[in-house]
């Protein structure tokens, strides 16, 4: 099934629970993107092989489920380079509409403003680091002293 008609039979208050936005957010998302990508298939090329829906769903679940290209990229039958297209197509978009900007620095640190939220993202991730070898450090074989 496509995402179109999994989408479509999506009931409202799931929105939130899978793509971590409400439903009017999403489509006004959409309809942003659709814009943006009439305005470039005007100036010629070829067809993308996602869809602006699924450009969208692509996007929200990396930012949402904390997902891998290479993990999407698997699930859509593409390479990992056009999930990354996507997603920097959709950011840039929807950046450009100024629809779904936070308010700047200055407005939230003003003397007035409140906070009612504050968000810490502190996820652990592994980190794969090379072993320190003594050739490694200073260039050179260990030799003997005798």
């Amino acid at each position: 099934m496509d995402n179109k008609t999994r989408i479509g039979n999506l009931p409202e208050e799931k929105y939130l629970v899978v793509f971590g936005i409400r439903k009017p957010t999403f489509e006004l998302m959409q309809t942003e993107l659709e814009t943006a990508y009439r305005e470039t298939r005007k100036k010629g090329g070829r067809e993308r092989k996602l869809s602006v829906l699924d450009m969208l769903v692509i996007t929200l679940g990396y930012y949402h489920d904390y997902r891998t290209m290479e993990n999407i990229a698997f699930d859509y039958g593409v390479h990992k380079q056009r999930i990354c297209e996507a997603i920097a197509f959709t950011e840039k978009v929807l950046i450009k509409s100024g629809a779904f900007s936070l308010p700047s620095k200055r407005k939230l640190c003003g003397n007035n403003a409140e906070i009612p939220a504050v968000i810490i993202d502190a996820t652990e991730c592994e980190t794969e680091r090379p072993k320190k070898t003594r050739e490694k450090l200073f260039g050179q074989e260990k030799t003997s002293y005798n």
